[in-house]
């Protein structure tokens, strides 16, 4: 909880670290593919958009049934010009959650700041969201 917190407070890095500590000390957890996903967004907050890549991809993996990854991992992807990718997550993103990803994009979630929000649909859009 501390690092969503501190990543959506506007302290992405140290968000990232309370999540590598949590991970590191308990590292079959079962919310992996969560706390994954939140670096994935510290990282993409952090513009450190490469590695937002990697992480969401890993978290993916470890549960590719975690819909809230994708939407992330288009953003960071369209972020870096992987264009054909990011519209394939996309349209991913919106295919196994379109209710959530409803709620999260054309809804800024409270604890989600506004910056914060506008960078995620800046992304998206470059991922080839039209909304």
């Amino acid at each position: 909880m501390l690092g969503a917190a501190l990543i959506f407070s506007g302290q992405p890095t140290d968000g990232i670290v309370a999540f590598q500590t949590g991970i590191r000390l308990d590292p079959q957890q079962s919310m992996l593919p969560s706390r994954l996903m939140h670096m994935a967004i510290g990282f993409y907050f952090c513009r450190e958009y490469e590695t937002a890549v990697r992480v969401a991809k890993q978290a993916i993996r470890s549960n590719p049934d975690y819909p809230l990854t994708y939407r992330w991992l288009a953003a960071a992807l369209g972020q870096i010009g992987q264009i054909e990718e990011a519209k394939e997550t996309l349209a991913k993103a919106i295919a196994v959650a379109p209710a959530s990803f409803d709620f999260y994009v054309r809804n800024r979630a409270r604890w989600t700041r506004p910056e914060d929000h506008a960078h995620m649909l800046e992304g998206l859009r470059k991922a080839g969201w039209n909304g």
